[in-house]
């Protein structure tokens, strides 16, 4: 199942299609900025303060100035026409809270793998849990203050994907760049379904 579709409820009244993205990435890679600058309502965020019991748990090398870590999800929504709604679905990034990704991944259209090149490397699990279940993903490679900047193709081959697998430079603070993300991941599902590009 790709998406939830229920045309009319009980009453007979007309009900929207829903989609489902989820936002990926290792740990501070900015899941929960994305989510945050994309939603129309003020996002459902599981965040906590890290404390001294996270230490040598969290590997906080290149995200020192990190204080909060979301603990199962983040959620936010986007209305795009009176019949369509994206909801998005940010998922924890440490391994200990890994369980929650099947749940949060049934029925997902596709995702959004968030890559930090302070630590590249966090993003390969991500990227190995959507290869071996099929789900269509694209890299969204955010941009912080400070850090060495690469492009696609460097990212790319340093990920080690596939080369019909979309790479995005974005800001996740900044909604318009988020937005051409989630764009270039729908018409990446839409070319491996061999369905019309849908015009942004």
């Amino acid at each position: 199942m790709d998406y939830v579709r229920s045309d009319r409820d009980s009453s007979g009244a007309r009900l929207p299609l829903a989609l489902k993205i989820l936002i990926a990435g290792g740990f501070g890679a900015g899941k929960t900025t994305l989510v945050s600058a994309l939603s129309e309502v003020r996002p459902l965020q599981t965040e906590e303060v890290l404390t001294s019991v996270s230490i040598g748990t969290d590997d906080l090398s290149g995200v020192e100035g990190k204080t909060t870590t979301t603990v199962a999800m983040d959620f936010g929504r986007i209305t795009i026409t009176e019949d369509l709604q994206v909801y998005l679905f940010g998922t924890p990034g440490q391994d200990r809270f890994w369980f929650l990704w099947d749940e949060l991944a049934f029925g997902a259209l596709g995702a959004v793998v968030l890559a930090d090149t302070r630590r590249l490397a966090d993003c390969f699990p991500s990227i190995d849990y959507f290869e071996q279940r099929g789900i269509p993903f694209v890299v969204g490679v955010n941009h912080f203050a400070g850090a060495r900047q690469f492009g696609t193709e460097a990212v790319r081959q340093a990920l080690d994907i596939d080369p019909q697998v979309p790479v995005v430079l974005c800001d996740a603070r900044d909604r318009q760049s988020a937005k051409m993300v989630l764009i270039s991941l729908v018409e990446h599902v839409a070319r491996q379904r061999g369905e019309p590009v849908p015009v942004a």
